[in-house]
């Protein structure tokens, strides 16, 4: 039984199989994994970016590693913030605004969090997990359909300061080779020093002083006091499974769990409507109060129990039993890239999504709210599916789905990660083709049809053993690919 990688692009899949094969654990594996998608999924994240990991060594327990993006603003006066720059994203049949410039970024999280995993979980030097991210990072990576239109998607946030991943003033077509040897430079100073250079180190100095001069609020003293937190997962049973998440601060487990146990009261597999229902009820259960709740002790139990009575993920499951599942972000990047360090700042004060108290209402230091939830599944105590996504606030209803598709369907993982999706925010249902909207039409619900699969409903990558075997499932609708640790079983999405 060899270990499996479901990434968000096939070389990001390929780097965490290579270091199964060179005999490291899920977690160096999964470290290996982002360390290269900072690289071909720079629309998608970076090390200016924050994310979660979720560890399940060999018949242990789970462990959560929050290394989210924190609000700045320690020692800096909020009258010196420059307005957010308001840009419009369109995914074809959705628009979305984000906020972007120098006052939408927070303090970046990834390089300590992936430094923490290592030092924690897992076997190999963090400079032999670099390694082969800084010589992509040189060398240039081919930009893939995928990414090209992610670059193009992008384009505008690109369009208001950073010109690095623009080619001819516009976003790279396929099959472009983009080198980035001030990015390589960082992943290998990363290697070599730890994150200490990112938070008191010149690339701390250098971040916090453009920053400052641009009117955003990062001061060295933000960086200075970031810290990686370990938390204890949240549990809910659904069915005969225990689904294992991420907890309080961020808002996506907590909700994703709910979801889940509405549905658990109900027979059989949910409809198209059900789903709706649950997620409308996760939906009104986002108010002020439990924005506000997040970061009190205990706020997981007392919110269930009063109830029920631009992203990329990398799942691994390796062959020895060590489970490792990562959601990072650099949001959809601020358009703002410090000179000298390889960094192209998140825009995470800038996304609507994790602001619902309002923009800068987060003081300095605390987490924000994310949409992230690294998942696992288990089944008398046995690991099952290793699963996470991409997609802002359509995270839950990804991870949602893809759970029923597996739980209550019994579909093989890739089936499940392939099956047309839906997501009801606002009043609206969005559906892929494939889903039956007849009844959500019936019952009065508006309607948005995509014509296609789409990058809007995000981008699930799960691991599934069943039987002592190991499969992957890898989302085409953002470029996925799975890899196993035998040579040559690299596959893209279909």
């Amino acid at each position: 039984m060899s270990g499996v990688v479901a990434a968000g692009h096939p070389e990001t899949a390929r780097a965490g199989a290579d270091v199964l094969r060179a005999g490291g654990n899920a977690v160096d594996a999964a470290v290996a994994a982002v360390l290269t998608s900072v690289v071909v999924e720079p629309m998608m994240t970076g090390l200016a970016g924050g994310g979660y990991l979720m560890v399940a060594p060999p018949g242990g327990e789970p462990t959560l590693l929050d290394f989210f993006v924190t609000a700045p603003g320690a020692g800096a006066d909020p009258a010196d913030r420059a307005p957010l720059l308001d840009i419009e994203v369109s995914f074809g049949d959705a628009v979305q605004v984000f906020g972007a410039g120098a006052a939408s970024c927070g303090v970046y999280g990834l390089p300590a969090g992936l430094a923490a995993a290592v030092e924690r979980f897992g076997s190999m030097p963090l400079a032999d997990l670099t390694a082969p991210a800084a010589a992509l990072a040189r060398a240039g990576a081919t930009v893939t359909d995928v990414q090209a239109a992610m670059f193009a998607l992008m384009a505008p946030i690109l369009a208001t300061g950073s010109t690095t991943y623009l080619t001819d003033g516009g976003p790279p077509a396929a099959g472009t080779v983009l080198r980035d040897p001030a990015l390589a430079d960082a992943l290998d100073l990363l290697g070599a020093e730890g994150p200490a250079p990112f938070y008191t180190g010149r690339v701390a100095a250098a971040v916090s002083d453009a920053l400052l001069a641009a009117g955003g609020l990062v001061t060295r003293q933000d960086l200075a006091g970031y810290r990686v937190v370990e938390r204890e997962p949240v549990l809910v049973r659904y069915r005969d499974r225990e689904v294992v998440t991420n907890p309080p601060p961020s808002a996506g487990g907590i909700l994703l769990a709910y979801a889940l146990a509405l549905l658990d009261r109900e027979p059989g597999p949910p409809d198209a409507l059900t789903l709706v229902r649950a997620m409308e009820a996760i939906q009104a259960a986002r108010d002020g109060a439990f924005f506000a709740g997040l970061p009190d002790p205990g706020f997981a139990g007392r919110f269930l129990s009063s109830r029920v009575g631009s992203t990329t993920h990398v799942s691994v499951l390796d062959a020895a039993g060590w489970a490792a599942s990562v959601t990072t972000s650099n949001g959809e990047g601020s358009g703002v890239l410090v000179p000298g360090t390889g960094l192209h700042l998140n825009n995470m004060l800038g996304e609507q999504d994790l602001s619902p108290l309002g923009f800068f209402a987060a003081p300095p230091g605390s987490r924000m709210p994310s949409a992230m939830a690294p998942t696992l599944v288990r089944r008398d105590g046995e690991l099952e599916l290793v699963l996470g996504s991409a997609g802002s606030n359509r995270i839950r209803s990804a991870l949602l789905q893809v759970i029923v598709n597996t739980v209550d369907l019994g579909l093989p993982v890739q089936a499940a990660v392939d099956a047309p999706r839906l997501h009801a925010e606002d009043g609206v249902v969005a559906v892929e083709p494939g889903i039956d909207a007849a009844a959500l039409a019936a019952a009065g619900h508006p309607i948005t049809r995509f014509r296609a699969r789409n990058t809007y409903f995000g981008g699930c990558q799960a691991v599934a053993r069943v039987g002592g075997v190991i499969a992957g499932g890898s989302d085409p609708r953002r470029g996925g690919a799975v890899a196993a640790a035998a040579p040559g079983l690299t596959r893209p999405a279909p």
